[in-house]
């Protein structure tokens, strides 16, 4: 495959997460029951905001969802789907969550590279992929006024795009673009469709106290058990030597195992 259908070939990923995550507002947009500019501001916010961070974060000129003329047209039918269906159904369902997964790894790639290319370490390189992974999402919920599902509550998705934007920046480094572009989508695709499918989620900060305690005290009961376990032992073995020779007491000079003089010494010197 040349690099001209490689980058068509994101391209289209690419897309087909503009209109999944502009159908997904739409979606937010229905369950409040807004009008048509609702349904508009919450899909675009959805599709594009997460790229309008990374680049309003970057500073490079004008944000790429206003210059791209495919983003805004992509953007606006996934509110209109939203807005004239009912978007229901367990295959339309696995449709969005399978588009979702995919433009999640290539948003995050993207925007790790654009980061790496402006000059950025590894490290703010991969924030910034994770916020133009999840950005939009994020910008959408605090509009509607409800607490951002990626802080909580949810099935792993920044954690996702977090993996995908560290394999993008390590491939990116061994200068595999285009290796890591693809890495990274299929990576950041799996975690978050298994993490939905078999419901893994990150502890709260309460689960992980009570884990915790409870480590702890388990630990405390078992330094116990064996230190009043070896208190008995110290103790058996104190009694069995006093049988020999009483605590405190030296044997009696002469006696087996007496140092002090034998039984039969030397007389004294005869008196004068």
């Amino acid at each position: 495959m040349n690099p001209r259908d490689i980058s068509l070939l994101f391209d289209l990923v690419d897309l087909t997460g503009v209109l999944a995550n502009g159908i997904l507002g739409g979606v937010v947009a229905r369950e409040r029951r807004f009008d048509p500019v609702g349904f508009v501001v919450l899909a675009f916010l959805s599709a594009l905001g997460g790229g309008l961070l990374r680049d309003l974060m970057l500073q490079h000129g004008f944000p790429v969802a206003l210059t791209n003329p495919a983003y805004l047209p992509v953007a606006l039918t996934g509110a209109a789907v939203a807005y004239l269906l009912r978007i229901r159904g367990k295959w339309t369902n696995r449709a969005l969550i399978v588009a979702d997964a995919l433009a999640l790894g290539c948003w995050a790639a993207t925007g790790t590279t654009k980061g790496l290319a402006a000059g950025l370490n590894p490290v703010p390189a991969a924030f910034l992929g994770v916020v133009t992974a999840v950005g939009g999402g994020m910008i959408r919920d605090v509009v509607v006024g409800r607490t951002p599902a990626i802080f909580g509550g949810n099935t792993l998705y920044a954690t996702g795009a977090l993996v995908g934007s560290v394999v993008m920046a390590v491939l990116y480094a061994g200068g595999l673009t285009n290796a890591g572009m693809a890495t990274a989508i299929v990576v950041t695709a799996a975690i978050s469709v298994l993490a939905r499918r078999r419901g893994w989620t990150l502890p709260d900060a309460d689960l992980v106290r009570e884990r915790l305690e409870a480590g702890a005290d388990g630990l405390r009961d078992l330094i116990q058990e064996n230190a009043a376990e070896l208190r008995d032992r110290l103790g058996s073995l104190d009694r069995s030597g006093g049988k020999a020779h009483p605590t405190g007491t030296d044997p009696a000079p002469g006696s087996p195992g007496s140092s002090g003089p034998a039984a039969h010494s030397d007389p004294d010197p005869p008196r004068p």
